[in-house]
């Protein structure tokens, strides 16, 4: 049987921080044999992730063992956006299969050859951290969706480093200051979901003539036009959630017959021309694809997440033994009124077993059988106590 633990300290030493979070885990899992494990840690501690990691090692064991420096971490219901602090999340998985690896950018094209690029079996997980600064994140989803089709990747973009060569990306005994760390996890019983976060406002529309990343047109009408015909027609408290910032919800499957929360993909509108009536947003779209717009706002972020992981535990068709979150820097206390709103959120879901994560500058998840990076959502990933 799967079984999970996590580790929670806020000691200023990392060595000490990550041995007193090991330890909690350890305990909580009766001592179990510690298959695959994760170490985060706060800024705070960048200059003793080395020690952290060891002192992992030491008390746990693991086959398997990666870490990141992130803005903030998660651990046991609680999210620590500043200040010192060190998790650990800590697997026994009997039977599974673990593949890790470190995947370095060749070259400096946009979506340029990586070198250690993983070459992986029948996954039914990938987890990727990684560097902002030396890793093409959207480069590696895109060999894996080409490679591993339907397997779904989740991770995040570690933003805790703050300069390019400040992360330290903990691989086993190793740690590395680029790339993205990452391990396939085969023979296990997970789901994953993306709470997006948004509430739609107006409605669907297809796209009737666009190029690249810019819509010229939608329904036959030009796009921006659509887009103020739209805010014109919001309510007080829709046009006040737009005055946030707008975004464009893009439909990846289309063979559906109504779309719900979870088939949008949500991107940045990043600007329009007056002349031509165009909107340039953040992903290159197709002739008939279905748009509709969204705006950001908490109650939905709040209802969508709970909606996702009541998805998650119907697709796990078990209980479940513990998760891993990932969730937007630009969530937190930044949207919620409360603190510890989505690492409690998904502990509660989960009958409170074990939950760890970190706050991302970027979230990786599946959207419509495709793992896309995000900004403002809360991905996770179940798994279930029975493989």
């Amino acid at each position: 049987m799967t079984r999970i633990a996590a580790g929670l300290a806020t000691r200023a030493g990392a060595a000490t921080a990550a041995a007193e979070a090991a330890s909690q885990a350890a305990a909580e899992l009766d001592e179990a044999s510690v298959d695959l494990a994760f170490l985060f840690l706060t800024p705070q501690h960048l200059d003793e992730a080395a020690g952290a990691a060891s002192a992992v090692r030491r008390r746990l064991r693991p086959r398997c063992l990666l870490g990141c420096v992130a803005e903030g971490v998660i651990g046991r219901e609680r999210e620590i956006e500043s200040g010192p602090a060190a998790v650990v999340w800590a697997a026994s998985l009997p039977g599974a299969g673990l593949t890790p690896f470190h995947a370095t950018p060749l070259g400096e094209a946009e979506t340029p050859e990586l070198a250690g690029a993983p070459s992986i079996g029948d996954p039914q997980l990938v987890i990727l951290l990684v560097d902002p600064f030396t890793s093409p994140a959207a480069g590696l989803l895109g060999r894996l969706d080409r490679d591993h089709p339907g397997v779904p990747v989740v991770g995040g973009i570690a933003t805790g480093g703050g300069r390019p060569g400040g992360q330290a990306l903990v691989l086993d005994g190793d740690v590395h200051d680029r790339g993205t760390i990452g391990v396939a996890v085969e023979g296990v019983r997970v789901q994953t979901t993306v709470s997006q976060g948004c509430a739609p406002i107006g409605r669907e529309s297809v796209i009737t003539r666009a190029e690249g990343n810019v819509v010229y047109e939608l329904a036959g009408m030009p796009a921006l036009e659509r887009l103020r015909e739209t805010i014109a027609g919001l309510g007080p408290r829709e046009r006040a959630l737009a005055v946030r910032g707008i975004l464009a919800g893009l439909v990846i499957d289309e063979n559906k017959p109504e779309y719900g929360r979870r088939d949008f993909l949500m991107r940045g509108i990043l600007g329009a021309d007056e002349d031509t009536g165009a909107i340039a947003v953040g992903e290159e779209v197709r002739v008939g694809q279905t748009l509709r717009f969204h705006a950001r706002d908490a109650a939905s972020a709040d209802e969508d997440l709970s909606l996702a992981l009541a998805a998650a535990l119907d697709g796990l068709g078990g209980s479940p033994a513990g998760a891993l979150l990932f969730t937007c820097n630009g969530r937190g206390t930044n949207l919620f009124a409360v603190p510890d709103h989505d690492s409690g959120s998904v502990s509660s879901a989960l009958a409170r077993s074990a939950v760890a994560g970190f706050f991302c500058g970027g979230e990786i998840g599946p959207v419509g059988g495709r793992s896309f990076l995000h900004g403002f959502t809360a991905t996770v990933a179940v798994f279930g106590a029975e493989p």
